[in-house]
């Protein structure tokens, strides 16, 4: 694997930064190829690659050996069309008045999951005079995305619009509902639906392209749902799908995302010191406190007050009182001889005993994956390791 980065100077006059390690995310996607082979790999890189930055999350995990870049929002693949990434990249979701158009001149692969997706693409492709790069996607249990109860009448469609040579059909993917809880009876259930849901298009005369179903959770747990290609999101950036199965650490992945700031305020306080908004932190004792601007502003969970954890000369600690919009306060103990301009971990990696998302969403009583696609654009980015 390639060797953490080193640490980089926080930007000029910053109070609080992010850092992502390109090369963490390249490993990461190295040691999800070797675990899906001969499966290919589509990276997910939707909501600015989980927090991490859309074009450099792409270019590490390019770099890291994935075949494919998977995106929501048709905005998002546009941006990395427009960010020079060519690799090749399907995006799902986007509305009528979408502007499909730009999608199939840019050799985006575009989500059929109804029947007005396949209508609005095959008219598109008419009008271009050149066939669109699609992929069919079958509701198999999930209740969300995908055609659900009218596949068969879909099929023959898809089979009408491929016979005319509007479309391209490049793969025929699916989402699990419980993929987390891998011995949840609806993980087979949506296995046995999305081969049969395969065999119908077949039967119709389309080729189903490349068959996909994983995402991170199976890639990591469900050899047997990976088929043609697995479709790995929050793993991508060193986060564990199951924390109830096994750590970052223990699925081969380190964090790429890395939370700093540094106290900007440092003061004593006498025991019975109410502190910040309704007081829900007392201190009981004499004892040092400081301010940590960052707050639900910057993506800190308003959640995780009297809960949320710090690491602070590496002793680690915990939010005091409510999280504000800019700014949380921590008790930093009687005997604290530290200064304004001390660093604060927030957010790190578990391995180096830092607080990690999933510390995070336990405090906050969410998600690790919401910790990391929250953090605000407020917070300057600063790329270390790979091609940035």
């Amino acid at each position: 694997m390639t060797e953490t980065a080193a640490p980089q100077p926080a930007p000029a006059g910053a109070s609080a930064w992010l850092t992502v390690d390109a090369g963490a995310i390249a490993d990461n996607v190295a040691e999800l190829v070797r675990r899906a082979a001969p499966a290919q790999v589509m990276a997910v890189v939707k909501a600015d690659a989980y927090g991490h930055g859309l074009a450099t999350g792409a270019r590490a995990a390019l770099a890291g050996g994935a075949n494919w870049l998977g995106v929501a929002q048709l905005s998002e693949a546009l941006a990395l069309r427009a960010a020079g990434v060519q690799a090749p990249l399907l995006t799902w979701i986007y509305p009528p008045q979408a502007d499909l158009a730009a999608a199939v001149e840019a050799d985006v692969d575009v989500t059929v999951g109804s029947a007005w997706n396949l209508e609005a693409v095959v008219a598109v492709a008419r009008a271009l005079g050149r066939p669109a790069r699609v992929q069919a996607k079958v509701d198999t249990g999930l209740g969300r995305g995908g055609v659900l109860t009218d596949w068969p009448e879909f099929t023959v469609a898809l089979a009408r619009a491929v016979a005319e040579g509007a479309v391209e059909v490049t793969g025929t993917w699916s989402h699990f509902a419980w993929a987390d809880a891998p011995t949840h009876p609806t993980v087979r259930a949506q296995e046995q639906r999305f081969v049969e849901a395969v065999a119908e298009l077949e039967a119709a005369g389309v080729d189903p392209g490349l068959r996909h179903l994983a995402n991170s959770a199976a890639t990591l747990t469900n050899p047997g749902a990976h088929f043609d290609m697995v479709r790995p999101g929050l793993a991508v950036y060193g986060l564990s799908p199951v924390p109830d199965l096994g750590s970052p650490a223990h699925f081969g992945l380190r964090e790429a995302m890395r939370v700093t700031a540094r106290l900007t305020q440092v003061k004593r306080a006498r025991a019975g010191q109410g502190v910040s908004y309704g007081h829900e932190y007392t201190t009981p004792r004499d004892t040092v406190l400081g301010l940590v601007p960052l707050g639900y502003s910057d993506g800190i969970p308003r959640h995780a007050g009297n809960r949320g954890p710090v690491q602070v000369g590496g002793r680690r600690l915990t939010v005091a009182g409510r999280v504000c919009m800019d700014q949380v306060m921590l008790d930093l103990g009687p005997d604290f001889d530290g200064a304004p301009g001390d660093e604060v971990v927030v957010l790190g990696r578990g391995a180096d005993g830092e607080p990690t998302a999933q510390d995070w969403a336990d405090a906050a009583g969410t998600i690790n994956y919401e910790i990391v696609t929250r953090m605000s654009p407020r917070l300057p980015r600063v790329v270390v390791g790979g091609d940035r």
